[in-house]
């Protein structure tokens, strides 16, 4: 089977249709900015996700463009960008990393990533497979690719199909089914309407499942896969008790049966366990104050998400997300689409990405 061709070319705005509401998109493009100036542009875009090295000269320009999709509970990004050096950013960002898995589809250049237990090579038409928020570094050339964002509570019940595949690149068989699955979804999305979304999620789900199912021989080399089946089960827990007054670490060691050292090692990267405690509830209760048909005030979603009082709450939700917890229910009340925040729509083009990838970690 010929590997998965490029797409960029093809992609255009939709025709006017009546009626027609497009998927939600944005672009971003460094040739609008002054040549010395494109390289940290480009950078900065994905900083939520990864560090790039800069390479030895940028001085003339460094050309990079996205079209990024917004598909609710997944993002699909067509990228086109120059050689660069590339990291995890786990040991780097202490607070709040993204942990989605990133699926790369190669349709021009190749890559090679680095992790602390192995390496990996992917060229055009194999699917990568990166968990963010994990150590790891490497190198891609000049590339044209598909970037398909996974968050983690959208495979919550099946997650170690994907933990059993991470850092590997699938380059035959299967993995050419959804490469063909991926480029066939990036060449329609223009055309689609928003109506079909829901029906294109559920089949994306579907084919990552059969794509990815694993067998005797990936589940057992994957990475540390004893570690990844601990902190899904950890994730699993707090997610049950997120509303008990007593989730604390002492209760979530017992759980595991771990000790107070490998609990934190655990979480480490999360900012500790507290904190990534008070992160899920705080996603938890933005989920709440965007439900247009949850009607409680304000005071009483934040003292069931464990926070004593409105001025408490109301620091830690603009620490954590920008904006007051006001913000949000008004915004509902006004109407405005929970879809694509305004938080994205009003963003520099540079800063989307990095937003609407925070919101999918809700």
């Amino acid at each position: 089977m010929a590997p998965a061709t490029a797409v960029r070319a093809t992609i255009e705005p939709p025709p006017v249709v009546p009626g027609h509401v497009s998927v939600p998109r944005f672009e971003f493009s460094t040739r609008e900015l002054p040549p010395g100036d494109q390289f940290a542009a480009w950078r900065h875009s994905f900083a939520a996700m990864l560090d790039f090295a800069e390479p030895d000269e940028t001085s003339a320009g460094f050309a990079g463009t996205q079209v990024v999709w917004d598909l609710g509970d997944l993002a699909l990004a067509q990228v086109s960008t120059k050689g660069l050096g590339f990291a995890g950013l786990a040991g780097h960002i202490r607070r709040n990393p993204i942990d989605h898995w990133l699926l790369t589809l190669l349709s021009e250049g190749s890559s090679q990533t680095t992790t602390p237990s192995r390496s990996f090579d992917g060229g055009a038409g194999s699917v990568q497979v990166h968990p963010l928020g994990r150590a790891f570094e490497g190198h891609v050339t000049d590339s044209e690719m598909l970037l398909l964002f996974v968050p983690r509570d959208f495979y919550r019940d099946m997650a170690y199909v994907l933990d059993a595949a991470e850092f590997s690149a699938l380059d035959r068989g299967m993995g050419r089914l959804l490469a063909d699955y991926l480029t066939s979804l990036a060449l329609r999305l223009p055309t689609l309407d928003v109506t079909d979304v829901p029906g294109l999620v559920a089949a994306t789900r579907a084919m990552i499942l059969a794509c990815f199912a694993p067998s005797p021989e990936n589940l057992g080399e994957a990475h540390e896969p004893i570690t990844a089946a601990m902190l899904e089960r950890a994730r699993c827990f707090v997610q049950a008790h997120l509303f008990d007054p007593y989730l604390d670490a002492k209760a979530l060691r017992h759980e595991l049966g771990i000790s107070r050292s490998r609990l934190y090692r655990l979480f480490e990267t999360s900012g500790g366990v507290m904190h990534y405690i008070q992160h899920r509830r705080l996603l938890a209760a933005r989920a709440a104050l965007a439900d247009p048909t949850d009607h409680r005030r304000i005071l009483d979603i934040g003292e069931e998400h464990g926070f004593g009082d409105g001025a408490e709450f109301s620091r830690a939700f603009k620490r954590e997300f920008g904006c007051r917890p006001s913000d949000v229910r008004e915004g509902i009340n006004n109407g405005r689409s929970n879809w694509q925040t305004d938080d994205e729509q009003n963003a520099a083009p540079g800063e989307r990405l990095g937003l609407l990838l925070r919101r999918l970690q809700a």
